[in-house]
């Protein structure tokens, strides 16, 4: 999956030379899931971490998930509604926001978008795309048995899809 993780970086980065890079990071030592697709966006030289992260290789449906993250990036974050953008410039705890889905799922990408849009529009958010079909054991760890299931701050659990301000909700409860 690594390899193939690569090649679809690479692949992005040779069609939008302008606008994408690729760079390939050593695995971390300790960290079981690999790969990791990390969308950061750009300010001049410099590269901006919005936190937006998609773990495994995004497959299937998921290869929505991935253009999703590279556009709300791109946008920087400004696909949200204005109320939610208000709400966000309020939080000032940290959040994450753990998306468990599968290649077969196809609401999986809709709640990714949302989250996504969260994390790049606040400093305080990340937002993970986890691919529970080649990591069963994080649907084993957060008692998921439909997708998408999401994970707020390890305390809110969501089955289902959720739209943005149902989502903006349930980060409040989990604060």
């Amino acid at each position: 999956a690594e390899q193939e993780a690569a090649r679809l970086g690479q692949f992005f980065a040779d069609q939008f030379p302008e606008k994408i890079s690729f760079r390939l990071f050593p695995r971390r030592i300790n960290y079981p899931f690999y790969p990791v697709l990390g969308v950061m966006g750009v300010d001049g030289e410099a590269l901006i971490d919005h936190g937006v992260r998609i773990i495994g290789l995004p497959i299937g449906y998921q290869m929505t998930s991935l253009i999703a993250a590279l556009q709300v990036v791109s946008f920087r974050g400004q696909t949200l509604e204005p109320v939610t953008r208000i709400k966000l410039a309020r939080l000032k705890t940290a959040v994450n926001i753990q998306i468990l889905t599968t290649a077969d799922n196809e609401t999986g990408a809709l709640v990714a978008k949302h989250a996504f849009g969260l994390a790049v529009a606040s400093p305080h958010i990340r937002a993970y795309l986890i691919m529970a079909d080649a990591f069963p054991e994080a649907a084993i760890r957060y008692s998921a048995s439909t997708a998408p299931h999401i994970v707020i701050n390890e305390r809110v659990h969501i089955s289902g899809v959720i739209d943005e301000a149902e989502l903006l909700h349930q980060i409040s409860l989990a604060l």
